[in-house]
Formats: C-alpha cells, structure tokens, sequence
C-alpha cells in the first residue's frame, strides 16, 4: 500500500461511484480483499495541472498494457452475448 495516497476498498469506492461524487475523490489505491486492484488517478486543478496528469497517466496505462490485458469491449462483448436482457 502507498503512503503517499489513500486507498479505499471496492465497496467503498462502488459508493462513491453511485454518489457520482468520484470526481471529488483523491487520487487512491482501490484494493479487492486487501489487495490492490487499481490506482485510480483522478486529476484536481487547472486545465494545465488536469492535462499534465491525463497525459501522464496515458504513458503509464500503456507502459501497463504492453504485456497483457483486453480492451473493455472484448471483455464486455463477450460477456454481453451470454448476459439476457
């Protein structure tokens, strides 16, 4: 865990999320059973200081997916077509 942002478990930052009040959240490790799950990096201030840290975060998320992972629609895809509507 990071001492330099708080972290918040997934119940938790779900009740933000159905608050819609994420955009007020800090930066923070989101953590699944004691885990860490995600950083979730939520940019405050100007445009300038916002645009600086998207930026960033985009390099970072790539530098992530160079390895591994799917994009949301080829998980959602595909769970979509076995969920019933």
């Amino acid at each position: 865990m990071s001492d330099l942002i708080p972290t918040i478990a997934w119940a938790d930052f779900l009740k933000v999320v159905k608050l819609r009040r994420v955009k007020e959240l800090k930066s923070c490790e989101v953590t699944f059973n004691g885990e860490h799950l995600f950083t979730a990096i939520i940019p405050h201030g100007d445009w300038m200081a916002c645009d600086y840290i998207t930026i960033n975060a985009e390099h970072l998320g790539n530098k992530s997916n160079i390895s591994e992972g799917k994009n949301p629609d080829e998980i959602l895809g595909k769970e979509l077509a076995h969920v019933p509507l």
